[in-house]
């Protein structure tokens, strides 16, 4: 079996890796799309989850072999979500599969991370085992195309989850977005935040290229020239992708009293916030890797229905058999497509 693999700080090549089987209630999956995740490009050129491991974690794929115990047809096609749980534990009855306790990891149990994420190979490859698939995995509809439908596991639906169901709770709020270190995710957002039915949408980001994707998706936007202000014109809803402990303070002070921030960018090291005065103004700060097998019926639903189209944000498409050079190169969203 063929993957692209990470075997250290910039370095990725095609290896052959032994064929693999899924156990008696997993699947095989042929990946027929896979897009790069924001945190993909670090984690390739900074080495931050040691080597070696095939890469990807964001796809779409054909079911080509299942177990015995599996009730899902071969041939069909499926969203694949990039967190592995196993839907019968506790967490995964109550909804909560991102935090289930049959799969465990440093990195929380997913495709794509090595070691650090379980273990559990990655979606650029010629296969990828599923495990509990009639649970993980979600038939893709038929109308979307394999490029849409790839973007969607991790930050189509990350950007998703920051703010649908606090404009579902406060119908036309205002929403800021930081862009930064997450850019597919900022833009994202930003695209939700108007498809979804918020007042104003502002973007405020260092780089001009996607401040110009963010007005055109039709957000008012702010280029900055150096670092991040004190803070910006407050919102009720705020999501911060900046992954810059910076970044993370100016968004906390830019929420609004009893107003929501979801940070989406991670950062590296230690932050200093003002709880004090969070504590005052009656912040709520959620921050966590986004639920992707509960979230990835309801995304998929509107991007079927045509509510959202995930390919307003930037893609650019290569193949397969060109992903070692395009892994690392500068895209907003890159989708390797099978020939």
């Amino acid at each position: 079996m063929r993957a692209l693999v990470h075997t250290g700080p910039g370095d990725l090549a095609w290896q052959d890796l032994p064929d693999v089987a899924p156990p008696g209630h997993g699947a095989l999956v042929r990946p027929l799309a896979v897009a790069r995740c924001d945190l993909d490009s670090a984690m390739a050129a900074f080495g931050l989850f040691p080597g070696p491991y095939a890469v990807g974690h964001e796809l779409v794929g054909e079911v080509v072999e299942v177990g015995a115990d599996v009730d899902l047809a071969v041939g069909t096609r499926v969203s694949v979500p990039f967190q592995v749980s196993c839907g019968t534990c506790v967490a995964c009855r109550a909804g909560r599969t991102v935090a289930c306790t049959t799969y465990r990891a440093p990195a929380g149990a997913a495709y794509g991370f090595g070691e650090r994420g379980g273990g559990h190979g990655g979606a650029v490859a010629d296969a990828l085992v599923v495990p509990h698939a009639d649970h993980l995995l979600v038939p893709a509809p038929a109308a979307v195309g394999d490029v849409a439908l790839a973007t969607l596991p991790d930050n189509a639906l990350d950007a998703y989850r920051a703010v649908a169901p606090h404009l579902a709770e406060r119908p036309g709020a205002d929403v800021l977005v930081l862009g930064g270190a997450a850019p597919s995710i900022g833009l994202y957002a930003v695209a939700w935040a108007r498809t979804l039915g918020a007042g104003s949408v502002r973007y405020a980001d260092h780089d001009a290229g996607r401040c110009a994707d963010a007005e055109r998706l039709g957000a008012r936007v702010e280029i900055l020239d150096a670092g991040w202000p004190r803070r910006f014109e407050r919102a009720p809803v705020v999501v911060d992708t900046t992954a810059d402990a910076q970044g993370l303070v100016c968004a906390i002070r830019s929420t609004e009293d009893a107003g929501v921030l979801s940070v989406l960018g991670i950062v590296f090291g230690e932050a200093s916030v003002p709880l004090l005065e969070m504590y005052s103004r009656g912040l709520t700060l959620h921050t966590s890797r986004a639920d992707s097998r509960h979230h990835l019926p309801a995304v998929l639903d509107l991007v079927a229905t045509g509510v959202f189209d995930p390919l307003v944000v930037p893609v650019t498409t290569v193949s397969f058999d060109d992903a070692a050079e395009a892994w690392l190169q500068p895209a907003t969203k890159l989708v390797l497509v099978r020939g």
